[in-house]
């Protein structure tokens, strides 16, 4: 795909003035705060891949491969799938781990192929907290010592240990570190997931985080550990560097963090070096980036969270972009126009990678991920996600998405290959633990 400017990473792109499109338009490129540019307002929106490659965790050359398609694809920023800050907690045993000990040279591969179009690609820095299966090697941590609760799937989840002081602190640090490891790869920017449940979104949460010191009781103390890893990561990177933020609007659970609370911590993030903010919504307890919610609010049919959260893009100076189950030109559009900077795309482009490049070309291509009417919500969730990244795995290896594929048969053959991830990982971090003291050292 030959790229419909002659825009690069960092520098203003040369046909501005002359194309002089309006903001709304797809095709527009978006300056960020940072004075880095984005040649235009479609993103890849981060998917867990599930790829990491033993020992290690490490990317390899099918990442590599599925990126390079995506930076061909046509979008104008590449987020990554989660990259775990911490070796211990990860969020599933094919999630790829950057810490201070990891070699670069296969991110810096990985960055290359994000960006091989002239796009920017940002990895997504994340720990997953108490959101940790419990058959997974490792840590499970939260604010407090509160569970995920999910019915009779609640055992699948493994009980959290409440953080202590040293260890929030030294999770910032590893925040920090990846941040710099990530630049020093090679990647764009990195974004901090705040959101989906996981170890940040948990912060926030007054379902989840029952703390009576600095980080709990008030929002300013809930949102304490997000606004001081963002200022850690900003502090630790260049100017030039992008740094976003992954936040939930809500999340769609009676007594959660919600929308309010979301307008506000925007507003903490102001003055921080922020430069773009993700709107999504959900946990595992409350599947809102599949369409559904625990506390039974609807959602948009597609752009979920857009009729909920469009105010707040007319609120805050930064620029914002919203993601969640987009897979028509029109709705993107839409996004545009009720004042979002950006807008994400995700599991339409595991099964069209070159989407962003039909809808730039005028094209009304819809893609969707098939409705999975199963009984069991939380399984169909689930069997989703397996769906989504089987075809990934399509990708990585050269081959066309199976949109007939059987959701069924894909989650059966997901969970296999889990359970050999599972054991693989073990031995890895067996052999290869990291001390608390190793968190901040340099490398």
């Amino acid at each position: 795909m030959t790229r419909l400017d002659n825009t690069t990473p960092t520098g203003r792109p040369a046909s501005v003035t002359e194309q002089g499109e309006p903001a709304m338009h797809l095709s527009a490129p978006l300056e960020l705060p940072n004075g880095s540019w984005i040649s235009n307002r479609l993103a890849k929106a981060a998917m867990e891949e599930g790829m990491a490659s033993q020992p290690g965790q490490l990317p390899d050359q099918r990442i590599a491969a599925l990126y390079r398609r995506w930076a061909h694809g046509g979008s104008g920023l590449i987020v990554t799938g989660n990259v775990m800050v911490d070796r211990r907690a990860l969020t599933s045993p094919g999630t790829i781990v950057l810490d201070a000990d990891t070699p670069l040279a296969p991110f810096r591969t990985w960055a290359a192929a994000g960006g091989a179009d002239g796009g920017q690609i940002w990895m997504q820095i994340n720990h997953p907290g108490r959101q940790v299966y419990s058959n997974m090697p490792g840590l499970a941590w939260a604010p407090s010592d509160i569970g995920i609760s999910l019915g009779k799937h609640t055992a699948a989840f493994a009980r959290p240990t409440a953080m202590t002081e040293d260890d929030i602190m030294a999770t910032i640090a590893r925040f920090a570190v990846t941040a710099r490891r990530a630049e020093e790869a090679g990647f764009h920017g990195v974004q901090i997931h705040g959101a989906h449940g996981y170890l940040l979104s948990q912060f926030l949460s007054p379902l989840a985080n029952r703390r009576v010191d600095r980080w709990g009781g008030s929002l300013e103390n809930r949102a304490r550990l997000l606004v001081e890893v963002t200022r850690a990561v900003r502090a630790e990177v260049s100017s030039g560097f992008g740094v976003g933020v992954k936040l939930n609007a809500s999340d769609f659970q009676h007594g959660g963090f919600d929308l309010d609370e979301a307008a506000t911590v925007i507003g903490f993030l102001e003055g921080l070096g922020v430069d773009l903010v993700e709107l999504s919504g959900g946990s595992v307890e409350s599947a809102a980036t599949m369409g559904r919610t625990a506390d039974q609010r609807a959602l948009d049919k597609e752009a979920y969270f857009l009729s909920l959260s469009e105010h707040l893009a007319r609120s805050t100076r930064l620029p914002l972009m919203l993601t969640g189950g987009i897979g028509r030109r029109g709705t993107a559009e839409e996004v545009l126009k009720r004042g979002f900077a950006m807008v994400g795309v995700a599991r339409a482009l595991a099964l069209d990678p070159e989407l962003p490049s039909r809808w730039l070309s005028g094209h009304d291509a819809d893609v969707f991920a098939p409705y999975l009417p199963w009984r069991d919500q939380d399984l169909a969730s689930a069997g989703a996600l397996s769906y989504i990244r089987a075809h990934l795995h399509r990708t990585a290896d050269g081959r066309s998405p199976r949109p007939k594929s059987s959701p069924r048969l894909v989650f059966l053959l997901d969970t296999m290959r889990q359970r050999g991830k599972v054991r693989a990982y073990g031995e890895w971090l067996a052999s290869n633990p990291t001390p608390e003291t190793d968190a901040v050292h340099s490398s």
